[in-house]
């Protein structure tokens, strides 16, 4: 496997490059966040080995900003911290697995290799078209027959996950995981809210409602 292990601890770096070319894998390294992050983009590695606390870009920033590119590498995160709140925090980041420090190379090991053994995953497209309108997810800009959309993050958030879902129906409950967090109340009307702008912002120069509205189901994007 070509891994890529971003650790600011000089002794704990070299303990696991060494350990892990030892056991045959293609090792990079990195001891700075943004450096690491820079690495990590190319997409060539099959598997990240990330600290939370790094200089340049702290751990967490780091997987947030990967997955914004669509970059699905697997990423097992290394921490000093074992509170229950912190692990959840850094699996709700991005990471794919987690590990407390101080470990044994043995575990690292073979979680490791249980991540190399996960089917791939496809790199989500860092462009959504449907119909008029065109979404850069790595550029964070929304068009709509040559026309520019300033959207704000939330609304930018769900415009795209009704679009990656486009001509399926999405719940609100469905929309409130997804966009944003498990904590809000299901009865809020925050979805509501930030459809209304966005729709507005959409349909600013005269064209049709993409988004429908199914009374009693939820919302669909219409492809046409």
């Amino acid at each position: 496997m070509r891994i890529l292990i971003v650790e600011d601890d000089e002794s704990t770096r070299q303990f696991i490059v060494k350990g892990l070319a030892a056991l045959g894998h293609q090792i990079s390294s990195s001891g700075d966040g943004r450096d690491g992050l820079f690495q990590a983009t190319d997409g060539r590695f099959d598997a990240l080995i990330v600290d939370r606390l790094l200089p340049g870009l702290d751990g967490l920033s780091l997987l947030r900003m990967l997955r914004a590119t669509g970059n699905r590498t697997p990423v097992l995160m290394l921490t000093a911290v074992a509170g229950i709140a912190d692990r959840v925090e850094g699996l709700e980041s991005g990471a794919d697995d987690y590990l407390v420090k101080p470990f044994a190379f043995s575990e690292l090991a073979a979680r490791v290799h249980a991540l190399g053994r996960r089917p791939a995953i496809q790199a989500e497209p860092q462009r959504l078209v449907v119909g008029e309108v065109e979404l850069d997810l790595a550029r964070r800009s929304v068009q709509r027959a040559g026309r520019r959309i300033l959207l704000q993050p939330r609304e930018f958030a769900l415009l795209a996950e009704l679009m990656r879902n486009a001509d399926r129906v999405m719940t609100r409950t469905m929309l409130l995981e997804r966009v944003w967090d498990f904590d809000f109340d299901p009865r809020t009307n925050i979805v509501e809210t930030h459809l209304s702008r966005l729709r507005a912002k959409l349909n600013a120069g005269g064209e049709p409602d993409p988004i429908e509205t199914l009374r009693g189901a939820g919302y669909r994007y219409r492809s046409a």
